[in-house]
């Protein structure tokens, strides 16, 4: 009885150590899926709020307000879609990268989620850029009168946020030299 209860303990630790990374298909289909809101709800935003006054949906507070950005973030770099494209590639090609030498194992997986809504974020901006020459946005907290953004900011916001904290308090320095293939340095 001893050895079997110590043989399912063991097992269960086995179990435990052997998690694996979220497959590849599933985080390209949430990537894909991101993406695909984000477009949709500039769509609606196109469709619905261009040329019209803004909805107000809580007044004094949350506002839907058609905007085209043709810049970055509070409009800054405005008419300089070709860097855009440039710092967007560039961006991705790190992911890719980044992605790819992460360890195969379930500590990473939190790394791997927020790469991915990041790499959405920017891919669905990316993606109004090529086609419009701006990017579509319409959420306006005008409570404090903060600029209009969209869906995609909201994952790069997110994402970026995550990140900071995982970097911070979660994951250790020999954890971040593993993916740069760097060498435990000797103390």
């Amino acid at each position: 009885m001893n050895s079997q209860k110590t043989s399912n303990e063991s097992n269960g630790k086995k179990a435990v150590s052997e998690k694996k990374k979220t497959p590849a298909a599933l985080l390209l289909a949430v990537f894909v899926i991101l993406v695909v809101l984000d477009q949709i709800t500039k769509y609606l935003a196109v469709s619905g709020l261009k040329g019209q006054n803004a909805i107000v949906l809580i007044p004094g507070v949350l506002e839907l307000q058609y905007l085209e950005n043709i810049g970055a973030a509070f409009s800054i770099m405005e008419g300089r879609q070709w860097f855009f494209y440039i710092l967007t590639t560039v961006f991705l090609v790190f992911v890719c990268v980044i992605l790819r030498r992460l360890p195969a194992d379930a500590k990473y997986n939190a790394l791997r989620w927020c790469a991915i809504v990041l790499s959405a974020g920017a891919v669905g901006n990316f993606i109004d850029r090529l086609i419009n020459k701006y990017v579509v946005d319409f959420i306006y907290f005008s409570l404090i009168n903060f600029p209009i953004f969209n869906v995609a900011d909201i994952y790069v916001t997110l994402s970026v946020a995550v990140l900071v904290i995982l970097l911070f308090f979660y994951y250790k320095e020999e954890d971040l030299e593993m993916i740069w293939g760097g060498k435990k340095t000797e103390e």
